[in-house]
C-alpha cells in the first residue's frame, strides 16, 4: 500500500485505498490528483515526494468526499501547495462538516463525525480549467458526487475519479454511493466512449480500456434500480424500503452504511419519481413511495 506506480514518463498514481495520482509537472516540481483520506496518508505521500526531490506545486481534487481530501490540510501545511476543486466540492472541502450533514439530513451526530466521512478542512480554491497545468483537461463526470471530474494529462492518461466501481466491489456489495443517479448513467455512458493511453480509476485496476466495466456498472444500476422498483410493489415508506434493500443485499447497518445507502436510496426514488416509475404520496403524515 502507498506504492508509487508509473505509468509514463510523468504519470504516476500511488496506490492507495483510494487511488492517488502523481504527474511531474517538471523536473522538480508535481501535482497531486486527490490526497487519500487522513494526515496519515498524507505523511505517507509526502515520504514518497521527499524520496524523489519533488516539490509540490498544487492539489487537484477531483471531488470532496473525505477519503480524496483527507490528506489536504497536512499536506498543504507542509509544502505549502495550492489547493484546487471543483464548483461545490470547493465548499466542501472547505467545510467538510457537509458532507456527513449532508449523507444524513441534519446535524451528525458523533457516530459520522470520523474521518471517513469528516475530512480535515483545507483551504481551497474553486478549479478552473485556466488553474489546471499546461496540457491538462478537465473532464466533467458528474453523479456520484455533485461536480466530480476526472483529468487527462499531456501523456494521454485519464484520472476517473470514483465514476467506477471494480467488478469485485459490484459482486460484493452490488449497491455503491450514488448522489444523481441519471447523470451517473449519463457520465458512465460518456466513459464508454472514451480512448487514452492509460484510464486509472480510483477504486479499480488502472486499464487500457474501462468500456466493460463501465457497462457492468450500468448493469448494476439499473439492476439497483429495479429492485427499488420491485420493493415499491405496495405503498411502503422509505425506512422499510432501505430496510429491504439491506436485507436483499446482505448488508449490514451501521450509521455510515446507514447514511450512504440510505442517501443512495433516496437517490433512486428520487430518479424513479421524475421517471415516471413509481409515486410518493402522504398519508397518516407518512410518505408512502409505490410503483406505477
Amino acid at each position: 500500500m502507498y506504492e508509487l506506480v508509473q505509468i509514463t514518463e510523468n504519470s504516476y498514481y500511488i496506490q492507495s485505498p483510494a487511488k492517488i495520482g502523481l504527474v511531474k509537472l517538471n523536473e522538480e516540481e508535481v501535482c497531486l490528483i486527490d490526497s487519500g483520506n487522513d494526515k496519515d496518508a498524507g505523511r505517507k505521500v509526502r515520504k514518497i515526494l521527499d524520496a524523489n526531490g519533488w516539490k509540490l506545486k498544487a492539489i487537484y481534487n477531483t471531488h470532496s468526499n473525505a477519503d480524496h481530501i483527507g490528506g489536504n490540510k497536512y499536506l498543504q501545511g507542509q509544502t505549502g501547495c495550492k489547493v484546487y476543486a471543483p464548483g461545490i466540492e470547493c465548499d466542501f472541502t472547505k467545510h467538510p462538516i457537509l458532507e456527513p450533514s449532508f449523507l444524513y439530513g441534519g446535524y451528525p451526530c458523533k457516530d459520522l463525525r470520523h474521518k471517513f466521512l469528516l475530512a480535515q478542512e483545507s483551504c481551497a480554491e474553486e478549479l478552473t480549467e485556466e488553474k489546471l497545468p499546461e496540457g491538462f483537461e478537465m473532464i466533467r463526470l458528474p453523479g456520484h458526487f455533485f461536480d466530480m471530474v476526472g483529468f487527462r494529462t499531456p501523456e494521454d492518461v485519464i484520472y476517473l475519479a470514483d465514476c467506477l466501481s471494480s467488478r469485485e466491489t459490484l459482486d460484493k456489495y452490488r449497491i455503491g454511493f450514488i448522489y444523481d443517479i441519471g447523470a451517473y448513467l449519463d457520465t458512465l455512458e460518456m466513459v464508454k466512449t472514451l480512448k487514452a493511453r492509460m484510464f486509472v480509476p480510483a477504486h479499480a485496476e488502472a486499464g487500457e480500456d474501462v468500456s466493460g466495466l463501465a457497462q457492468y456498472n450500468i448493469d448494476r444500476v439499473r439492476e439497483t434500480g429495479e429492485k427499488v422498483l420491485d420493493i415499491c410493489r405496495e405503498p411502503l415508506c422509505f425506512e422499510r424500503i432501505l430496510q429491504q434493500v439491506f436485507t436483499d443485499y446482505e448488508l449490514t447497518m451501521n450509521f455510515e452504511q446507514y447514511v450512504l445507502i440510505g442517501s443512495t436510496v433516496r437517490s433512486y426514488l428520487s430518479w424513479l419519481k421524475d421517471e415516471g416509475r413509481v409515486s410518493a404520496a402522504f398519508e397518516d403524515n407518512m410518505l408512502l413511495w409505490e410503483r406505477i
